[in-house]
């Protein structure tokens, strides 16, 4: 299989996966699996996806470095944008929650601090969306690089909209934050260490440790928690796995999936240097 037809086959794998959750989404509305309450379902769900997808379109370089395979840059874009478009069908169905009402939802964007941060987030995941193709990428030449470094705040703002809608139930935003965390560590590594094994584990144990303090800090400010609460949380088996856990776990599975691409690409290097040998030698 050529290169072309790989990347063909990526991006159409990347498409009908991005929209799958809109599908899935929209099949349990329709047959009722929502309900007592498929609008506040559906927002959350939404959202969900879009902090997903965000998170995903962030992923790509560091992937593209660890697995050695270029085509990855090519869904890097397309990820983006499915993050976006999440986003603003998040924001469409709470202004049907309202409905339609634009001037209460105005008035509850600029009064409801966690609905102003993610209006705003919302206005930068379009911006760059709009921005991403090649047009606008010659147009702005070097302001595009400098806009759409606004994508790393705007996936700080994010989170922080996510752990405030999440109320006291943080887990999935505090798994969301430590992954976020191990991506900006990853970006801030020496450029030499980002590949290596040491490097790997460094990040495995930043973004685990990262995770606690966001868990506990965030019970703490917001909730006046104890912090030694939290931890000791992450002593007792009983509730776990927590938030560290599994972002330790996928730090992990990672190094896992890194080593069997380097020996699957070692083995092919020489199966492919023997085979040149034998057919040179061959009479």
């Amino acid at each position: 299989m050529t290169i072309q037809q790989k990347v063909f086959w990526l991006r159409l794998v990347t498409l009908v996966g991005l929209c799958l959750p809109a599908v899935e989404l929209a099949w349990r509305w329709y047959n009722g699996d929502l309900d007592p309450r498929p609008v506040t379902l559906a927002t959350h769900a939404t959202g969900d996806w879009a902090v997903i997808f965000l998170l995903l379109s962030l992923a790509m370089t560091p992937a593209r470095a660890l697995f050695d395979w270029m085509p990855l840059v090519q869904i890097r874009r397309r990820i983006g944008v499915a993050s976006a478009l999440y986003a603003g069908a998040h924001f469409l169905i709470y202004v049907l929650d309202q409905k339609w009402n634009l001037i209460v939802v105005a008035n509850e964007i600029v009064k409801r601090f966690y609905l102003t941060i993610g209006f705003a987030v919302l206005l930068v995941l379009i911006a760059l969306a709009v921005t991403s193709t090649d047009r606008w990428q010659r147009r702005l030449r070097r302001n595009w690089k400098r806009l759409h470094w606004l994508i790393y705040p705007a996936a700080f703002v994010a989170l922080i909209h996510f752990f405030i809608q999440s109320k006291v139930k943080i887990g999935e935003p505090a798994f969301a934050a430590g992954l976020f965390a191990w991506l900006m560590l990853w970006r801030v590594l020496p450029a030499k260490l980002r590949t290596r094994y040491l490097g790997l584990a460094l990040l495995a144990v930043g973004a685990t440790l990262a995770t606690v303090v966001f868990e506990a800090g965030w019970y703490w400010l917001v909730n006046g928690i104890d912090p030694s609460r939290a931890l000791e949380a992450y002593l007792d088996p009983d509730l776990a796995p927590r938030p560290a856990h599994k972002v330790l776990i996928a730090s992990l599975l990672l190094i896992v999936a890194v080593g069997l691409r380097r020996l699957t690409l070692a083995a092919n290097k020489l199966w492919t240097k023997r085979y040149v040998q034998s057919s040179i030698s061959a009479p």
